[in-house]
């Protein structure tokens, strides 16, 4: 998936600095970043307060930390969500995609992902201020902010 985004950049004449790297130990210096942005991407790290401590190291005093994520939904519709994620995104991911298996992943890692108020905590525990979160979509995702000052 990083391959495709990096050659259609390139495709698009656009040639932006890009690394790929351990999250839990980013490669930066302290102090280095304005803006650290993740989306769909924190859910799938093995220790999620260590990359949010790193992420933290690397954003200036003033940055801030923009965490795009699948999150929980709200409970009215989570009936219906549980029978869409469970029974029917395996199906449409093994009919179009020719595999049932990464979308049932995708369904149980979502589960598995702290809730909003969760990782609004884990925010403030590695150092952040002023964390929030927005639900978008009935909670479906949720963006999260949190400034380093």
């Amino acid at each position: 998936m990083l391959t495709v985004g990096r050659d259609r950049m390139l495709d698009e004449g656009h040639a932006l600095p890009v690394a790929q790297c351990d999250a839990e130990k980013l490669p930066f210096p302290d102090q280095y970043f304005d803006c650290v942005s993740v989306a769909f991407g924190l859910r799938n790290m093995t220790h999620k307060d260590a990359a949010l401590r790193e992420m933290f190291r690397v954003l200036r005093p003033g940055g801030r930390l923009l965490v795009l994520e699948f999150s929980r939904v709200w409970k009215p519709l989570a009936p219906l969500y549980d029978v869409y994620s469970f029974k029917l995104l395996p199906i449409m991911g093994k009919l179009v995609a020719k595999d049932a298996e990464s979308y049932q992943y995708l369904a149980e890692s979502i589960r598995m992902h702290p809730d909003q108020e969760t990782l609004k905590q884990m925010m403030l525990d590695a150092g952040f201020m002023h964390a929030s979160y927005h639900n978008l979509t009935g909670g479906v995702v949720a963006l999260h902010k949190g400034y380093k000052y």
